[in-house]
């Protein structure tokens, strides 16, 4: 197997400790959006953590789970290397190429999905065939440490991480007793159905030992560990013809397998290639956040209340968004649409933001223009942000179509938008503002509750009223305007 890749993924860990959290990560990620250079946050999340964590010593869980895997490898894969006779002879100067080649094929990491892969079942294959079935899981452990040793030796990669090696071959035990069992070695495609049986053995036993290392040292679900480990095993599956060519050409002249690596170079042009747009896709995307943290404060440098009065509505709407199930890039929308829902106001004449008293007709059309102000100016900054602009724009309609500056109405209204004029109502009812006085949170509540469906998104009031109910339950709503819900607070 292309192992290399599963070892970058088994290196990321997950934010903070909630395995909800870091299934939603690792599932959205492997979608096949985050094989484009326009990465999916979480795409970019992991892929920015994984330098950090392949620095870091394991934690104590996956010590513990990585060696007890590598204990278990070990005591099949020694015995495999005694007591298993049949196929080609050792040779010690094909076993030193063999190894020298998987090592250069692993250093080739192509970006997938979740994380990266690496076109070593090229040189895979052709160990089943030139080297003695037994000894190849040890000839796969040496190639892949000597392909990481430039990492270890510079201190890019923990030394605790060579544990992580034996789960990474466990790939090659499967294939290996097949050959020993049927006897194959004589290279043609007379044996087709040995080589579908090792094919199948090696993902299979690839499969089940990933599976339970990332969920008892990592806490991720087994469902979502085949949907994340397609994409490895799909190249996996593409590159075994050339492996099964490369192997048959060899049979008369081992060394000759090392012709493949010019295919491996290339492929390494190419991964190089996608390296440099990833890196350019993960600098846009902390350009768009810093973007917007920066617009965030200019907002809250030009009036206090309005900038506090956005970055409570932020954790209002985030937790709304979570519990509405909305996937990645539609979550960070709402997050940044939360944040710059009132950018606009940067260009209302103060006195009209801070009039203690009921505005004139004047003065509400000048208030009813910022939205169209904020997407101006968010789509000035393009890219991601201009999609947040047309979330600002829509963030002051009304389910009826009452609401301006559009008058959209039901499910015209993006689902983002809706999520963050709700919130914006619930936490400017339940914070002071210039003409009035904070509202207890029950009287939120009800009044958001009698205005579902006819000022706001019904589902959207749901899902607000009953994270504010329980956490109503939960704290004796103590505290007028400042309830917390468990993720983040609600006002």
């Amino acid at each position: 197997m292309g192992a290399f890749g599963r070892f970058r993924h088994t290196n990321i860990r997950p934010a903070g400790s909630d395995p909800a959290s870091a299934l939603r990560i690792w599932g959205e990620s492997a979608d096949t959006e985050a094989m484009s250079s326009d990465l999916s946050p979480a795409h970019g999340e992991l892929l920015e953590r994984y330098d950090e964590s392949s620095v870091t010593p394991l934690t104590p869980r996956e010590r513990l789970v990585e060696g007890f895997a590598a204990a278990a490898f070990l005591a099949v894969a020694i015995p495999m290397a005694i007591l298993i006779d049949g196929g080609e002879p050792f040779r010690l100067g094909v076993a030193l190429a063999l190894v020298a080649a998987y090592a250069a094929a692993s250093r080739v990491q192509f970006a997938i999905g979740f994380g990266y892969t690496a076109p070593t079942q090229l040189i895979f294959i052709p160990m089943l065939f030139l080297l003695p079935p037994g000894v190849v899981p040890l000839a796969v452990v040496a190639g892949i440490t000597l392909g990481n040793l430039p990492d270890y030796l510079s201190r890019r990669t923990h030394a605790d991480h060579l544990l992580l090696v034996f789960v990474d071959a466990w790939h090659a035990i499967g294939p290996a007793l097949v050959f020993a069992a049927t006897g194959a070695g004589d290279a043609g495609w007379g044996d087709w159905d040995v080589y579908a049986a090792a094919l199948g053995a090696q993902f299979a036993l690839d499969g089940a030992a990933s599976t339970l290392r990332e969920w008892l040292a990592l806490g991720i679900s087994p469902r979502a560990q085949p949907r994340l480990l397609a994409w490895v095993f799909l190249v996996d599956l593409m590159l075994t013809p050339i492996g099964l060519l490369a192997a048959f050409a060899a049979e008369d002249a081992p060394l000759s397998i090392l012709a493949v690596l010019p295919l491996a170079a290339l492929m390494a042009v190419f991964a190089r290639e996608r390296q440099k747009r990833i890196s350019n896709a993960l600098e846009l995307n902390r350009a768009y956040r810093g973007t917007t943290l920066l617009l965030g404060d200019v907002l809250e440098a030009d009036d206090q209340y309005t900038g506090q009065h956005s970055r409570s509505v932020v954790s209002l709407a985030v937790v709304v968004a979570d519990k509405m199930g909305l996937d990645d890039s539609r979550r960070r929308g709402v997050e940044f649409g939360a944040l710059l829902h009132d950018v606009g106001k940067i260009a209302v004449p103060s006195e009209i933001i801070n009039k203690p008293g009921p505005l004139t007709d004047d003065e509400w059309t000048v208030i009813k223009a910022h939205t169209i102000e904020g997407q101006r100016m968010l789509d000035q900054v393009g890219g991601v942000l201009s999609d947040v602009g047309r979330i600002v724009r829509s963030s002051h309609e009304r389910w009826d179509g009452d609401g301006y500056p559009d008058g959209l109405r039901g499910d015209e209204i993006p689902l983002e938008s809706a999520i963050v004029a709700a919130a914006d109502a619930f936490n400017a009812m339940t914070t002071d503002r210039p003409y009035r006085s904070a509202r207890p949170p029950e009287e939120a509540l009800a009044e958001l509750l009698t205005c579902s469906a006819t000022q706001f998104h019904p589902e959207v009031v749901r899902v607000l009223a009953k994270l504010v109910e329980e956490d109503l339950r939960a704290r004796g709503a103590q505290a007028a305007g400042a309830i917390r819900p468990p993720e983040a607070s609600l006002a």
